[in-house]
């Protein structure tokens, strides 16, 4: 994007920067949206020429494991004392949230096309998410369902109906830069330290990297959704919703992979120079979601 951000790309170190999780408890309930049964694909689905729901389900599967692990492990390192649970998205009714009693709800991403997905699963997910109190975060796939659910329809990159470019699609992918247009919002609180690397970098304000994988997007803001965030390629990178007693905070990149990827390091002298920009807003978004419930909770007691 510039010379500047070029030459912090070339940096020969990193600071150390100890974690100090900021939560003391939370509940986490993480919907695995990828396909899980025959019964999730669609009729479109079935009309597919490469159709072999044994091979799809396989592979929707594994990538479930990866990204479900991922997400795990953001609540288990950014929490003191977390409780979570995953459930499929055709698990995702009243009575679960009343039994549980997530404080957020965290929505994962995709490897298909929503509309290769049976009606039913994408109609209720959107039935009980449209009138939640609960705090959502959706991720990728994610961000877009919640999009789906609020009037947004999906587009490719270049603006193409999924259904006619199922392959040869416009894709982001691995480490991308994306240009916040909301620095104000709460999310994005702590980008501005001293080891922030790109958020003030030179002529290049409000700048974070981030890991993207994605060839689809959603094709308008919803209403009531504020944009946050865009890219060279996709002008929707993250939605807020803040209001009808409501939080929502989508994005389109995989801010997720904050902990994966400190895992895979092959050795310990490596620091999460890479991820860091996704774990802060993770972090900023689980602190302004314990807000939001205790906002809640309190309007509840005065009604």
């Amino acid at each position: 994007m510039s010379d500047q951000l070029a030459s912090l790309n070339k940096k020969t170190f990193c600071y150390y920067e100890p974690l100090r999780p900021k939560i003391e408890v939370m509940n986490a309930l993480i919907i695995d949206n990828l396909l899980k049964n025959e019964t999730d694909l669609s009729e479109t689905a079935r009309q597919e020429a490469d159709y072999d729901p044994l091979k799809w389900l396989q592979e929707e599967r594994h990538i479930a494991c990866l990204a479900l692990e991922n997400i795990t492990q953001n609540i288990v390192k950014l929490v003191k004392k977390p409780s979570t649970k995953i459930i499929h998205l055709s698990e995702f009714t009243e009575e679960l949230l009343a039994s549980f009693d997530p404080d957020v709800i965290i929505i994962s991403g995709t490897l298909r096309d929503f509309d290769l997905y049976s009606t039913k699963l994408i109609k209720n997910f959107a039935a009980i998410v449209q009138k939640t109190s609960i705090p959502v975060l959706g991720i990728c796939g994610g961000h877009q369902l919640v999009g789906l659910s609020f009037g947004a329809e999906i587009v490719t990159l270049d603006y193409k109906d999924p259904r006619k470019k199922r392959n040869g699609r416009i894709r982001e992918y691995e480490y991308r830069y994306i240009k916040v247009t909301k620095p104000e919002d709460p999310i994005f609180k702590g980008m501005d330290d001293e080891m922030s690397y790109f958020w003030e970098a030179g002529n290049q304000k409000h700048v974070l990297r981030v890991w993207q994988n994605h060839g689809l997007m959603v094709d308008r803001v919803p209403e009531g959704f504020t944009n946050l965030a865009k890219s060279y390629l996709c002008p929707i990178q993250m939605m807020v919703k803040r209001g009808d007693g409501q939080l929502f905070y989508t994005v389109q990149y995989h801010l997720e992979k904050s902990f994966e990827d400190w895992n895979k390091l092959p050795t310990r002298w490596e620091h999460r120079n890479d991820c860091r920009d996704g774990r802060i807003v993770f972090e900023n978004f689980l602190v302004e979601a314990l807000k939001h419930r205790k906002k809640i909770e309190k309007m509840a007691k005065i009604a």
